[in-house]
């Protein structure tokens, strides 16, 4: 899929009211975000939301966490949000290469990695998110 830039992208992203925008403050703190000691489960690639708010509205009990690194599908998923407005769901737009920096061991109790990039090529093998680096790190 061919990512088309969405003028203004980054600048609504930066307006939203869903987007958490400096997560490594929160490191160790999620529970302060949501107001609650509930399970946080993590969706990193989400995409436009689909997945992440489907889960959040099956399941008020858990908060969740979307991740995503590019600007024009994060746009989406806040426009989906703001019809739905889910108290149990935020988003962070960031790279999941950083994601020990915003979270404490223990905080997540479930992650998703839902169609992420195959990164087909041996010498991308190290950007993969199952790859042995990156499981190590969650």
């Amino acid at each position: 899929m061919r990512l088309r830039n969405v003028t203004g992208s980054k600048d609504m992203i930066a307006q939203s009211q869903y987007v958490i925008h400096e997560p490594q403050e929160h490191k160790g703190k999620w529970s302060e975000v949501f107001g609650n000691d509930r399970p946080i489960h993590i969706e990193i690639g989400m995409g436009k939301g689909k997945f992440i708010m489907g889960m959040a509205q099956a399941h008020p009990d858990i908060n969740y966490i979307g991740i995503e690194k590019y600007s024009t599908v994060l746009l989406r998923a806040i426009q989906k949000m703001e019809e739905n407005e889910l108290p149990n769901v935020v988003f962070i737009r960031m790279d999941a290469e950083d994601i020990c920096e915003v979270f404490d061991k223990e905080e997540i109790d479930k992650i998703y990695l839902n169609f992420s990039d195959p990164w087909p090529k041996d010498r991308h093998a190290k950007r993969r998110l199952p790859s042995r680096e990156f499981l190590a790190r969650y």
